[in-house]
């Protein structure tokens, strides 16, 4: 999957799929985060912090797996 680098302090890239967002860390972990709308990943590459947005509205609400 292509992922854009992104402006953040947590997350180095981003990336969206098909209903994956994967999300690379700054610390070099890799993330996969399923069924994700397009309007949620449009929405985390608007948010004034995508470290927030991720805590707040990615992390609570979809499964994931590290890859």
């Amino acid at each position: 999957m292509r992922r854009r680098l992104v402006n953040s302090s947590s997350v180095r890239s981003i990336g969206w799929s098909d209903g994956t967002l994967e999300l690379e860390y700054v610390n070099g972990s890799t993330y996969q985060y399923y069924e994700v709308p397009q309007t949620t990943y449009a929405a985390l590459l608007a948010a004034p912090s995508i470290g927030a947005y991720v805590n707040t509205h990615i992390k609570p609400q979809y499964d994931y797996r590290e890859v």
